[in-house]
């Protein structure tokens, strides 16, 4: 009989064989303290295997691992695609604030992977529109510019940082 069955059967025969008191004995004083001690009887049974429990090693590392915990790898794409969706469209919000309009940026990421981590931005400038509100400078001042507000935002290198003219 394994363990698990022998502690269920213990348990159920606990409150049976209080029940059977419980039926045998006349109402009164004493029938509230007998009720009371096998109350007493089956919490322990009910905890008997917690010390045994918590003897073993249980090595939780083994059920992370396993099969049984793995992330969904369709929510996390798409959480990442909103993460970078999101990223572009407040680089460009900042980019036109600047009084550049018409500027997209493009961000690469690997969005299956757990850790959201960018590898490097493209910002399409072939379509730089320059506004009243920005200064008109010469390309460098403006790539400059625009390159600031990419770093900020992605935390990334100017290495890292691409443009299409």
């Amino acid at each position: 009989m394994s363990t698990l069955s022998a502690w269920v059967l213990s348990i159920a025969g606990v409150v049976l064989l209080s029940v059977l008191v419980e039926l045998i004995l006349p109402s009164g004083v004493m029938n509230k303290y007998i009720k009371g001690i096998f109350a007493f009887i089956i919490m322990l049974v009910i905890l008997t295997p917690i010390p045994k429990l918590l003897n073993q090693h249980i090595n939780i590392s083994n059920f992370f691992n396993s099969e049984i915990i793995k992330p969904d790898e369709d929510y996390l794409e798409q959480i990442n695609l909103d993460k970078l969706s999101t990223l572009q469209t407040e680089i460009e919000n900042e980019i036109k604030q600047k009084g550049y309009k018409s500027v997209k940026v493009y961000i690469s990421s690997n969005i299956f992977d757990n850790s959201f981590k960018i590898k490097n931005a493209t910002v399409d400038i072939s379509n730089l529109v320059i506004t009243s509100n920005a200064e008109h400078t010469n390309i460098l001042k403006i790539k400059q510019q625009i390159t600031e507000i990419v770093k900020n935002y992605l935390s990334i290198g100017e290495d890292y940082i691409f443009y299409e003219e």
